[in-house]
């Protein structure tokens, strides 16, 4: 299957699923191939045929995006060098998600969520540590005898008691032996933040390559830049986050600016493109147009938010 077929298969699951999925942006220096929501959950996805491209500065910059955003960063793909991705397993590259399309289906429209998670050593399930403490103790078990029931350690049922990963052997031995479903299913959308977003942030007196991100930041605004994206950095301020685009290219602009708007939809975030000359319009779809001429004549950061809040809300 082509890479192509494989972010339409995916956005076609998203949508039978009930998410609202962007159109497919299939550039491969882009560090997201689609963006889609559901309730309260917005995910940034990437799709690749061999998971096995996808590169540590992908990662961080997903990462970054996620971090701002409050979404997850997921990639979905059809193999590695190992073979094929095996539905109901989850697998991770640079603490990223990977789960295959099958996978992906089964969760989001079955309802069927994956149990078993890759990593180092073998394939591994999540246990209810708390459920697996109680069920031993209840039973008057020992750590030692639980042990050689499963064929571990005394101190590797301690870790599985706070929380570590079993290999599968193991735990269905610890079911069975304690009659208790112990084994949880995985939610491969489950992501933690890692203030990535902030690790890479200028603000106050630090220095961008950028004149205009360089002017946002003398106004009060703390700037992400980012490199894969279709938005040239992240500006926050206070609670409002924009998608913030610069340029002079007219065909380009217009494309980057209604790609930035969906992605902006979606995230619940205002966007804005600064260009050079506005031509007589305050935004392309949803997404504010400014001119540098009045980001010069703009002296605080709340005054541009609420121009950018006024221009992106427009249709």
């Amino acid at each position: 299957m082509s890479r192509a077929e494989l972010i339409e298969t995916t956005r076609a699951t998203l949508t039978k699923a009930g998410y609202d999925v962007s159109s497919s942006l299939n550039l491969r220096s882009i560090c997201f191939d689609i963006v889609a929501r559901r309730d309260d959950s917005l995910l940034i996805i990437k799709i690749l045929s061999n998971v096995d491209a996808f590169s540590k500065d992908n990662a961080e910059e997903m990462k970054v995006l996620a971090d701002a955003l409050s979404a997850s960063p997921i990639l979905i793909g059809e193999r590695s060098s190992s073979g094929a991705l095996e539905p109901g397993i989850v697998y991770s590259r640079f603490n990223i998600p990977i789960i295959s399309n099958e996978t992906l289906a089964d969760h989001t429209i079955e309802e069927v969520p994956p149990l078993i998670f890759a990593a180092p050593g073998g394939m591994y399930v999540k246990l209810d540590s708390d459920l697996l403490r109680k069920a031993r103790e209840t039973n008057h078990i020992s750590l030692g005898s639980l042990a050689q029931i499963a064929g571990v350690s005394r101190r590797t049922i301690q870790m599985y008691e706070t929380g570590m990963g079993a290999m599968i052997d193991a735990a269905l031995r610890i079911e069975e032996f304690l009659n208790t479903q112990i084994i949880v299913p995985l939610n491969p959308f489950e992501y933690t933040p890692e203030s990535t977003s902030e690790k890479y942030e200028v603000s106050g007196k630090e220095r961008t390559d950028s004149v205009v991100l360089n002017r946002l930041i003398d106004i009060g605004f703390s700037i992400t830049p980012v490199m894969k994206s279709p938005f040239d950095a992240l500006s926050r301020v206070k609670e409002v986050l924009i998608l913030t685009g610069t340029g002079e290219d007219e065909e380009k602009l217009v494309q980057r600016a209604a790609i930035t708007s969906e992605v902006s939809h979606l995230a619940g975030k205002p966007s804005v493109v600064i260009v050079k000359q506005a031509k007589n319009r305050d935004s392309i779809k949803t997404t504010a147009v400014i001119s540098v001429d009045e980001l010069k004549r703009i002296d605080e950061s709340e005054e541009l938010t609420e121009l950018v809040l006024s221009r992106s809300s427009r249709k």
